[in-house]
């Protein structure tokens, strides 16, 4: 369901205005839609869209979706094959589940869906070109003015950037990034018989540049196949995924969909918010660094600023207001950042010395028993280091 009426669009000033329908801004409208607010959701594309993503479900993910979600599995993994650039191939399984695979248009979709029904509405078609906190767009100092291409004018209370990489809002906010990563994807069609072959089953390669790897996700009588590595080096990128899809004997189907997409992690020292803006998911640079898995961070960090945004939004004076975005920015370092400066370390072992862990997670069983645990959301890789003092001896001896 969109909105059609423009008008009525700009003369109303929402209590939140969410930009990007994606699983950071369709969390955040839930959140904040769920607490009895107004919540406009604007999205530039007609939804369902296609976004370059692996579409791996782990714990984290199941725990931060609304109550009554269900997820629209395409398979679920019980065994990972481990390879390193090709060679050294072994499988690892587990009795339950390690994660899900979804298909990102219908879970998006089925995200947004559960926001309108919480109250959220959504407009589509709708391109953020800037907000403005101050100026002759602005009514009073409690409203922020979210400027459309054309300049049609939506006014709010508080404002959620959750617009992707590329976030016209995390620009507004002035987030700083230090890790951009390229990551290329192809889904394959393949024969039945191809298909029973990986059900259940992922592949993920370490891969030949450093910090680089690959992945093969199963979806029915699909696979997505990916690799992704640092900026800068797109050729060797784009010829990594070829040679993986040739090794992988996939290179006779033709994929029905190629794609590419820039991930980045935000700095340690990077704003999560002005004035009455918040960022969260992509846009702030929310990601894990290592396995650089996004969906995760945008959906817990997506509650976290509909629920912030909330109070925000209540705030009746710029004080009020910071002060209630200063304790966004703690909840989300004091926890998902905690996280991505373990993974920051994970990447930087990695990136030295990736037949090490190779040779840790299929010959090493604690190891492997701790990918699973994370991977099921039992446990973070924060968790892992803070609690288990071997691993958190190894890292640190590594990190010299």
């Amino acid at each position: 369901m969109s909105s059609e009426n423009s008008a009525d669009d700009a003369r109303q000033v929402w209590d939140v205005v969410v930009v990007g329908a994606g699983p950071a801004g369709a969390s955040a409208a839930y959140a904040a839609a769920v607490a009895g607010r107004s919540v406009l959701i604007l999205e530039k594309a007609e939804l369902p869209r296609y976004k370059t993503c692996g579409g791996g479900i782990i714990g984290p993910s199941r725990d931060a979706l609304p109550p009554g979600f269900e997820l629209p599995f395409k398979d679920r993994v019980h065994a990972v094959t481990f390879s390193l650039d090709g060679k050294f191939a072994r499988t690892r399984r587990s009795r339950s589940m390690l994660f899900g695979l979804i298909n990102r248009p219908e879970f998006d979709q089925q995200l947004v869906e559960h926001a309108q029904k919480a109250g959220a509405e959504l407009r589509t078609g709708a391109t953020v070109s800037r907000v403005e906190q101050h100026g002759p767009a602005v009514p009073d100092r409690r409203t922020v003015a979210v400027v459309l291409q054309g300049g049609e004018t939506v006014l709010a209370r508080a404002v959620i950037g959750a617009d992707g990489s590329a976030s016209r809002i995390g620009a507004h906010v002035g987030v700083k990034l230090d890790q951009v990563d390229l990551g290329l994807e192809a889904e394959i069609p393949v024969p039945e018989t191809v298909a029973e072959d990986w059900a259940g089953r992922v592949l993920i390669d370490w891969g030949p540049m450093p910090g680089s790897y690959g992945w093969v996700f199963p979806k029915g009588d699909t696979l997505t196949v990916g690799v992704i590595s640092a900026r800068g080096e797109g050729a060797a990128t784009k010829r990594y995924l070829e040679d993986f899809i040739a090794r992988l004997g996939l290179a006779g189907f033709e994929p029905s969909l190629s794609s590419g997409h820039l991930t980045r992690c935000r700095s340690d020292d990077s704003p999560l918010s002005r004035g009455r803006v918040l960022v969260c998911g992509d846009a702030a640079g929310l990601l894990e660094p290592w396995t650089r898995e996004g969906i995760s961070f945008a959906l817990r960090s997506g509650r976290l600023a509909g629920e912030w945004a909330v109070r925000i939004a209540e705030a009746h004076d710029a004080v009020d207001a910071r002060r209630q975005a200063l304790n966004y920015a703690f909840a989300i370092k004091a926890g998902l950042g905690v996280e991505m400066s373990v993974g920051r370390r994970m990447l930087n072992v990695f990136e030295r010395r990736p037949g090490l862990l190779h040779t840790a997670i299929t010959g090493f069983r604690p190891a492997w028993n701790a990918f699973a645990k994370i991977t099921r959301g039992s446990m973070t890789l924060a968790e892992l280091v803070r609690t288990h003092p071997l691993a958190g001896r190894a890292l640190s001896r590594l990190d010299r």
